[in-house]
């Protein structure tokens, strides 16, 4: 084991650059967990609080800049709350690091916080980009593009939604990106860090490129996995250059470790991190594996699964004939998932409801997303392996809607498959 005594002295402009980096490494990674460190969140609750207050009063009251001060991070993480933050943080690094120039002026170096930050850096790294590298694994975070997503014309997706299409297309390649992000692992230990530092780098160069170049709204936080990775490898950098462009031999410097006092303080420590590691991996493992028997591939299809074309539309006794510019006789009913349904109207407008469905009553409820009253109250029956017809209510009318379903075997994206042999692109 190595020790930090006795190592030279910083220069002074090393000093500054370590407290700054200290910070703001520090601050960041607190004030954006992400689900890197388990149960986090709820010990910074009440922090969080006070700086859903104080950001939006920085913000106007300093930076002279408003925004809609009800938006907190959400499904996105480059709100103008996130971006305000980012530069909050900022300044208090620059500030911190000024104040603690004077207070700490003759300390001759850093190397026993400098270990420490690397490991909550390394540590953070690692656990950001298991959790979404386990994810990619089961396909949650691109799951297989759902019928809906089928329908959707190409040019009305957003580039977001047409990476997610792309991506969630292939099993395989979403295995392929999760297998690399879980090599992050490495990072965990100090032998295998730079190999899983690369690793990382790599992985992460990709997912900030996807972000920046399609427009998802992980831009930040990307980003700074892009930085960390790059602070992990700085100080070898040099060394790695030089063996590739000389051929000469190099060894790279061994990580300094503090040295402890006391055996059994060593094997605390050891004996908490691997404890740590197992604990927080298992959970993540564990917690990817059960969500995708909930809402991921392996999830129960709804019972009426499919995509359906409406033949007749008979409101109050009277068959409503297909005309293109109708807003209210429906075109398609695609059932996705158990509890919503999306209706196309003849106009091409597509809404989705919320569904209720009870199998044995073969009894069916379709509801506004916008309101808890029943909009649409139905009994169902399969008349033939195609046919479903739907008889009740609109509110307080008669209707009765025949689909016929649409044999999914039709559509190409899912069906074409793997081949070694193309005798000819089959590109469309």
């Amino acid at each position: 084991m190595h020790s930090t005594s006795n190592l030279p002295s910083w220069s002074p402009a090393k000093k500054i650059s370590f407290r700054f980096s200290f910070i703001l490494l520090a601050l960041f990674i607190f004030l954006n967990n992400n689900g890197a460190f388990l149960y986090v969140q709820h010990l910074l609750h009440f922090p969080t609080l006070w700086l859903h207050k104080i950001i939006p009063w920085f913000s106007v009251n300093i930076l002279k800049y408003n925004y809609d001060f009800s938006i907190f991070p959400n499904g996105s993480g480059d709100t103008s709350y996130n971006y305000v933050l980012l530069l909050f943080i900022f300044l208090l690094a620059i500030l911190g690091s000024l104040i603690w120039s004077i207070l700490d002026r003759k300390r001759n170096n850093y190397s026993k916080l400098y270990y420490w930050l690397i490991v909550l850096v390394r540590f953070y790294l690692a656990f950001t980009l298991m959790l979404y590298g386990s994810i990619k694994v089961v396909q949650l975070q691109f799951p297989q593009p759902s019928l809906s997503r089928l329908l959707t014309p190409l040019g009305e997706m957003s580039p977001m939604g047409l990476a997610w299409t792309f991506l969630g297309f292939s099993k395989g390649y979403n295995m392929f990106m999760g297998l690399i992000e879980v090599l992050s692992v490495l990072l965990l230990f100090k032998r295998t860090m730079v190999i899983g530092a690369f690793l990382s780098l790599a992985a992460s160069v990709h997912v900030m490129a996807m972000n920046y170049f399609f427009d998802v709204p992980v831009k930040i936080l990307s980003t700074a996995l892009v930085v960390m990775c790059l602070f992990i490898l700085a100080p070898y950098i040099a060394t790695i250059l030089r063996f590739f462009l000389t051929y000469q031999p190099q060894q790279l410097s061994a990580l300094q470790i503090p040295v402890f006092k006391k055996r059994w303080q060593l094997i605390a420590f050891r004996s908490f991190k691997y404890l740590f590691i197992v604990w927080t991996v298992g959970l993540m493992v564990t917690n990817a594996f059960t969500q995708q028997y909930t809402y991921g591939t392996l999830a129960p299809k709804p019972p009426l699964y499919g995509i359906y074309n409406v033949e007749k539309y008979i409101l109050n006794g009277k068959n409503i004939l297909p005309q293109h510019a109708d807003q209210n006789r429906w075109k398609q009913v695609v059932v996705d998932w158990k509890d919503y349904i999306s209706i196309r109207t003849m106009d091409d407008n597509k809404a989705y409801f919320n569904v209720t469905v009870d199998v044995k009553k073969k009894q069916i409820e379709i509801n506004s997303k916008n309101t808890e009253s029943t909009q649409y109250k139905f009994k169902y029956d399969f008349t033939n392996d195609s046919t479903l017809v739907f008889k009740g209510l609109k509110d307080r009318d008669s209707l009765s809607v025949t689909l016929k379903k649409y044999n999914l075997k039709n559509i190409t994206l899912p069906n074409r498959g793997f081949h070694w042999i193309n005798e000819f692109p089959y590109n469309r």
